[in-house]
């Protein structure tokens, strides 16, 4: 077997796939680092400079110390990994990613540790852990090349002699602010403290990387597996074997834990201890989370994690690569069950730095530069970046996104999680890291004679004796001594002095904690269990949120390879339905997080899984969903907003601390191979080039490696298990009969010698089946109904229409108001509005819209009775103890929704609306025949809170005759037309073009009802529409309300909730200004309380929950709304009606006021008048122009109206009012007895129209079309 091959053969159950060690080549030398000199070029292109210039030859201008230059891979082990190809330049980038970092002995060369991560092709991962040290340059030439560089720096830079600091750039990212500003000591000072570099007085230090390239992210165990290798060459005495020993164990010997286990396996000096979480728990995630919140905070990690969500473009800002490497993988750690599908670079190299410029969602990490301004900085579209400054704490968001359901809460929960743990919500303090060398303290020395365990252990861990192996009672003492750098240096005293080491007890480097586990295990177990109880917290909101998810899943393939062909042009979830089933406040963020990659892919997954093996996340997600319901937690909160706190963060916590208390695996001790004599000799400060031969062949009969094999025979097994059942009838049947005839020389099995697995492979064919039916089956059980039910009705129907036999006259149904056809109330037609409705994909969508149909049309009830009364259908369909065939509950049932009339629902319009409704429109004019006819074109635009229908022209003449209950004719205009839902409608603009000889058209009222819910809404006009009539109006704003239903329509429904927009007591006012004058004139008192219960209830609208507010247009421009009101105190001793003269509408006074203003202002009258009168005067002349300007032809009552509305939007209404009533006008065009000529009612009504300046009024766009200001 070749090395390759033995390498290759257990690598996905291996711990670790390679063992690499980067640094410089001694024999190519010093070569400048091509990728920083890109990256010279690239900075000097930003910044305008000439990138040719800068980039050109050597930089001489910065000191050698402080450039980059190349490294190398010196050495990889094994060769090659069949699972995992070696990418040699991916790996050195990574190690190392500026290059080389040189330093002397007056620099900071304290150890570094990061990591990093490749991603492959397929998506999947392999994790790369770093631990970075400074080695003592031993080559002549390397020295010889610095001393001439810096030479030559100085020949350049005469007076940058003496520059400030040696410490080198490249390692700025890998060494944290406090190692930058540790001054060396005062002995070792001379000229490298400095900065400079003198081969015959300094000691030159390159930077080395020694890495371990895994399949999972054991970052704990890797982080201290490294270190002890590195301690074991800086340590005054060789280690207990030689390096080969530990690399090839941890190579090949030690395995993948078990999901849900544990293993413990040796490094150099200590054991190390890692954990898998098993199968229904949480993924691995071994990166801490709580320094992640340390440094960001709860409220902006909150903020991140949903920007995340949205899949925005993400950039994360450090020096140090690891903060970089921990908060983008907390970050992606915390999204299950989802996952990031777009560009995923934690630590992005400096030659890839244009990757920011791509136009697509990416989390990237961005190395910066230690002293440089954020504001310097120059980013790509940060309108659309979530900028991370980790070092600074703080969180540049996108201009506008939703924000996350239950903010506050979530927060709230999360911060108490980090203070029970001792962390501070707020963030900015430093983490605490676990160190990655243990500092020991000294402990008691004596030279009395040490007892014969102590002594034995010590002098086979010192001439390895037995090969590292040692067993039994002289074992555990070993493992007591492992780890203790103190004893180290007292084991190399004695062997020179002779002074032996007695009292073990504690000597402990690391200290006891809690059951007998070191200080460090400590707190890895506390990091474990932090880490674990906020992902919880996480994974509980997704869970609560998504609990139905499925049920919205439209799988409608019937296998996988056609799936896979028309996946593009497929449905695959029904997000109009899910979002309805949504609470409100869910809305915002969830109509955004259904769009995104990772939701698509996530559903992709779960239709996928009923002909592949669930995805792992999916299958954890699912077995959480499924046990939320075994215990009803969903069922009591369904459409709530109410905050659910994560119930199993305790469980969590205890599953991490048992496996960790009781070890499931040990791995194989390191031990000696067999290694050639001489090579790789110890010496102190360097590390050793290991023995390739011994490296690249993994054992031959590890029972690890075995593993891989037994689980290909399971795939086999099941591959031949597959062929099996998709093989035709024919060929089965003849390999049965084989199987039979071969079956009679053998014993035959007993049933009680059958497994569990023989009988579930027997049965195999049948649980397939049932489990594919199952799944194709409909998830709503009303629906299913439903769809017998509309089966057998228009069976039913198909029948009676094709049966010769007549069933008499058909009675005349009366008509639901004048002119408005009546709308039949059907179970059947309600499910056939809902199967049009493309937008909803699913059945169990189906059912609910019908749900909600029925309920705003308050037929609910009615529908369920007649559904259930067709008993034979539900015997059919229901078993003999189901709730609905039980008489007595299922009457209690239907009354108990009767109850559900009471309330005016708009749970269908407001959820659905983006669906084509069609509207009915009818005019219906006044009853004499001729004011009903017009030869103009007349037109009609609909307006609700969603939007409007656009023009509708009418085909004109179209008259259809109704008649009433007395069958008395009338004669209307019927136009059906379709558009998006308009919500609930609230204006009728209604004009024509005024051509023809019989253009004035006398309208009395305008009809609108949706066909879909049958809300019929009414808009009083009662006005001429023409030229030389009443105002001249051609367009009239006509203001709506819900209609009544008539006693035919109510029937069944119970009761309705009375009108919210009219007091018991109100009675319908009427225009004075119609029919020239003529009608009731209210007393002065009247106008008054009118106006009042105007403004009263105009400040009743703002004072009620925005949800529960009417409609302000009602209110302004109703019938008894503020413009009515204003108009009735106008018309008070109004000269109106002038003898053989036109009639005079309030409209021309204001005009008139307007004249004389304009004409004062240009003859200099009101140049004395106080400045705030003057703006005063402006104003209102500019909106009365405005108003006279626009291109509708709204007439002088509606002009009016505007005016008022425009007034009391913007604050100018009691600013305006003193201007009419100190005009000269009024005197001509009033009685001395008009409320306008009165002061001190003037007053009064200023100061009721003074409140309304506290609220912010807004204008539907019918009222205000047209108008510039």
């Amino acid at each position: 077997m070749s090395g390759t091959n033995a390498a290759s053969g257990a690598a996905p159950c291996r711990f670790a796939h390679y063992f690499v060690i980067c640094g410089i080549d001694t024999e190519t030398g010093l070569e400048p680092d091509e990728l920083a000199a890109l990256y010279q070029w690239l900075e000097a292109d930003r910044q305008g400079r000439d990138p040719d210039t800068a980039a050109a030859g050597e930089n001489f201008e910065q000191s050698p110390l402080k450039r980059t230059f190349k490294s190398k891979v010196l050495a990889h082990y094994p060769e090659n990994v069949e699972w995992n190809p070696f990418d040699q330049d991916a790996v050195n980038m990574l190690c190392m990613p500026k290059g080389l970092s040189f330093r002397t002995q007056a620099d900071s060369r304290e150890p570094q540790f990061h990591s990093f991560l490749i991603t492959r092709e397929d998506g999947s991962r392999t994790y790369g852990f770093v631990h970075t040290f400074y080695e003592e340059v031993t080559s002549p030439q390397i020295c010889s090349a610095m001393q001439t560089l810096y030479q030559m720096h100085q020949a350049e830079n005469p007076s940058s002699a003496t520059p400030s600091s040696s410490s080198s750039s490249s390692m700025d990212s890998l060494a944290s602010s406090l190692d930058e500003a540790d001054s060396p000591s005062s002995s070792s000072c001379r000229s490298a403290a400095c900065g400079g570099y003198d081969a015959s007085r300094d000691t030159l230090y390159v930077s080395k990387a020694l890495c371990l390239i895994t399949p999972m992210p054991f970052m704990h165990a890797c982080r201290r597996f490294l270190s002890q290798m590195h301690r074991a060459v800086t340590a005054a005495s060789p280690p207990p074997l030689p390096l080969e020993s530990y690399v090839h164990n941890i190579l090949y010997e030690v395995p993948l834990p078990p999901p849900g286990r544990s293993l413990k396996f040796h490094g150099v000096y200590e054991p190390i201890v890692c954990q898998r979480p098993g199968p229904g728990e949480l993924p691995l995630a071994d990166f801490p989370l709580g320094q992640t919140f340390t440094l960001l905070g709860v409220e902006n990690l909150v903020q991140l994690f949903n920007c995340t969500l949205l899949e925005m473009q993400i950039l994360l800002y450090s020096q140090d690569y690891q903060r970089l490497m921990t908060v983008a993988e907390g970050i992606t750690t915390l999204l299950f069950p989802f996952q990031w599908q777009h560009v995923y670079v934690p630590i992005l190299p400096a030659s890839l730095l244009h990757f920011l410029d791509a136009p697509v969602p990416y989390l990237m990490g961005l190395q910066s530069k230690e002293g440089t301004d954020r504001s310097k900085l120059e980013l790509p579209q940060e309108a659309n970046l979530c900028f991370v400054d980790i070092d600074n704490h703080c969180i540049e968001l996108p201009e506008d996104f939703p924000q996350f359901p239950n903010k506050p809460e979530f927060i709230q929960e999360l911060s108490e999680v980090l203070l029970r743990y001792g962390i501070s919500p707020v963030g900015g303090a430093p983490p605490t890291s676990v160190p990655t060398t243990t500092t020991t303290t000294p402990g008691s020395v004596s030279t009395r004679h040490p007892g014969l365990k102590s002594q034995q252990a010590l002098r086979e861990l010192e001439d390895d004796g037995r090969n590292g192996n040692l067993g039994g009672e002289q074992l555990a003492v070993l493992e007591l001594l492992q780890g203790n750098a103190t004893l180290e240096r007292l084991q190399a005293l004695a062997k020179r002095t002779g002074v032996r080491v007695e009292a073990l007890r504690g000597v402990g480097g690391e200290g006891e904690g809690q059951g007998g586990r070191t200080t460090v295990e400590e707190e890895e177990l506390r990091n474990a269990k932090l880490n674990v109880q906020l992902r919880e917290v996480f994974a509980s909101r997704f869970t609560t949120m998504f609990a139905d998810y499925e049920a919205f899943v439209i799988q409608s393939a019937p296998d996988l390879e056609s799936w896979l062909t028309n996946r593009e042009q497929m449905h695959n979830f029904d997000k109009a339905s899910f979002l309805s089933d949504q609470p409100e406040p869910y809305l915002p963020f969830l109509s955004h997080f259904i769009e995104t990659q990772m939701f698509a892919t996530f559903i992709d997954n779960k239709i996928m899984s009923q002909w592949e093996e669930k995805e792992p996340l999916l299958r954890v997600f699912d077995g959480r969903i499924d046990k939320a319901r075994l215990y009803n937690v969903r069922a009591p909160s369904l459409r709530s907003s109410n905050y659910q706190r994560c119930t199993v963060l305790k469980e969590s916590a205890q599953a991490i601390e048992q496996r960790l208390m009781k070890i499931d695996h040990t791995a194989i001790h390191p031990h000696l191979l067999d290694m050639k004599i001489g090579q790789g000799k110890y010496e102190q400060g360097f590390f050793p080039k290991l023995q390739s031969d011994v490296l690249s062949v993994g054992p031959t009969n590890n029972k690890w490696s075995n593993r891989t094999a037994t689980a290909q025979r399971r795939k086999d097994r099941h591959r031949q298990q597959t062929e099996h059942l998709t093989l035709d009838n024919d060929l089965k049947e003849k390999y049965m009969q084989e199987a039979r005839s071969l079956g009679k020389n053998l014993r035959q099995p007993k049933l009680s010698d059958l497994s569990p697995a023989v009988i579930a492979q027997t049965n195999w064919k049948f649980v397939e089946g049932l489990l594919k039916e199952c799944r194709m089956k409909g998830k709503s059980a009303l629906w299913s109904h439903l769809l017998h039910y509309q089966a057998r009705e228009e069976k039913l129907e198909q029948q009676q229409a094709e049966s010769p036999v007549s069933n008499g006259p058909e009675r005349r149904k009366s008509e639901s108001s004048i002119g408005m056809p009546s709308l039949r109330a059907s179970v059947i037609q309600d499910m056939r509005h809902i199967q049009s409705m493309g937008e909803i994909k699913t059945d169990v969508g189906r059912a609910r819209a019908w749900i909600r149909l029925s309920l705003e049309k308050k037929l609910l009830s009615q529908h369920l009775k007649q559904l259930l009364s067709r008993q034979a259908l539900t015997k059919k369909l229901y078993k003999r103890y189901a709730f609905l065939r039980c008489e007595e509950e299922k009457e209690q049932f239907l009354f108990h929704l009767l109850s559900l009339n009471t309330v005016d629902y708009f749970c269908f319009t407001s959820v659905f609306t983006t669906i084509m409704i069609p509207y009915r429109a009818v005019i219906i004019p006044i009853k004499k025949l001729s004011n009903a006819m017009t030869t103009s074109n007349p037109w009609v635009c609909v307006s609700g809170e969603l939007g409007d229908s656009g023009v509708r022209q009418i085909t004109k003449n179209i008259l259809e005759m109704t008649f009433d209950s007395a069958f008395r004719p009338h004669t209307h205009i019927d136009a059906m037309f379709k558009c998006q839902n308009l919500g609930k409608l609230t204006t009728v603009q209604l004009g024509h073009d005024n051509s023809g000889l019989l253009a004035k058209w006398l309208v009395d009222c305008v009809m609108v009802r949706n066909e879909i819910t049958g809300h019929t809404y009414k808009f009083p006009c009662g006005r001429w529409l023409g030229k030389g009539v009443d105002d001249g109006s051609l367009e009239r704003v006509l203001i709506g309300e819900l209609a009544l239903p008539n006693a035919d329509e109510d029937f069944g429904r119970g009761c309705r909730t009375p009108d919210m927009q009219h007091s018991p007591g109100q009675t319908r006012r009427v225009s004075i200004t119609s029919m020239g004058g003529r009608g009731y004139k209210p007393t002065s008192a009247q106008i008054q309380e009118a106006i009042g219960e105007a403004v009263n209830s105009i400040c009743k609208h703002f004072h009620k929950p925005e949800k529960e507010r009417g409609s302000l247009t009602i209110l302004l421009c109703g019938e008894v709304g503020l413009v009515g009101a204003l108009e009735l105190f106008f018309h008070n001793g109004f000269k109106s009606a002038r003898l053989f003269q036109k009639t005079v509408f309030v409209w021309d006074f204001v005009e008139k006021a307007v004249a004389y203003m304009e004409s004062a202002d240009q003859m200099g009258d009101m140049q004395e008048t106080a400045e705030p009168l003057g703006l005063t005067c402006v104003s209102l002349c500019h909106y009365v122009s405005a108003i006279n300007s626009s291109p509708r032809n709204i007439g002088k009552d509606g002009k009016f109206q505007l005016l008022v509305c425009l007034g009391a939007r913007d604050r100018l209404l009691i600013q305006w009012l003193p201007l009419l009533v100190e005009c000269p006008v009024i005197q001509r065009m009033y009685e001395e007895s008009a409320l306008l000529r009165d002061r001190t009612t003037v007053n009064a009504l200023i100061a009721v129209l003074q409140t309304l300046h506290d609220f912010p009024i807004t204008l539907e766009a019918s009222l205000v079309k047209g108008i510039d200001l």
